[in-house]
């Protein structure tokens, strides 16, 4: 018997494979080797299973950014939110490719309801960025611009990063925070 966790880390891989539309409940049930009224039985919809999956990596990144100390200096908080969203990246791929490319297929209420998650996330970068631009520490000049800038850099890790391969997620930080820090600062990358 599959737990209702069991379904959603299963439809987590079939929708990071084949997308949300690319799958069916024929297809789940088909992989779990269920019927399909015994898939029903756990999940109401193929859509409850996006939400889950989607709200749950919006949850994982919300609370890496809540977790870091507004005691540290600016560049320190900067490190610790790059370190921090490439963990849940790492941690997270196959929900995360699920997230990027598949949020935007859940109705309306759910979809606004990621976006002001996805913006709240986004104001703790643009933030510390503000924050480093008033103690003269970051020399960009637009604070928007350069949060869009370091989150692109930061997003699209999934595409390319894979746990078994040339880098641990611990050597891609590393070179990420040097660059993301040297752009912010205004220096060479």
């Amino acid at each position: 018997m599959h737990s209702r966790d069991d379904i959603i880390t299963i439809a987590g891989d079939l929708f990071s494979e084949r997308g949300y539309h690319g799958t069916s409940m024929r297809d789940l049930a088909k992989t779990l080797d269920l019927q399909g009224a015994s898939l029903y039985s756990h999940i109401k919809s193929k859509e409850e299973m996006l939400w889950e999956i989607v709200n749950h990596v919006a949850d994982e990144f919300l609370r890496q950014a809540r977790s870091i100390s507004l005691e540290s200096s600016v560049e320190q908080r900067m490190v610790q939110l790059v370190r921090a969203h490439l963990t849940v990246i790492a941690n997270e791929l196959q929900y995360v490719t699920v997230f990027y490319q598949e949020w935007k297929f859940l109705d309306e209420p759910l979809r606004e309801a990621i976006k002001e998650r996805r913006e709240t996330y986004e104001a703790y970068f643009q933030e510390t960025i503000e924050e480093g631009m008033r103690q003269g520490v970051f020399a960009v000049e637009n604070a928007h611009l350069a949060t869009v800038f370091v989150l692109s850099a930061l997003n699209w890790t999934y595409h390319w990063f894979r746990p078994a391969g040339s880098m641990t997620i611990e050597q891609v930080a590393d070179q990420y925070t040097t660059l993301v820090l040297r752009a912010l600062r205004g220096g060479q990358l």
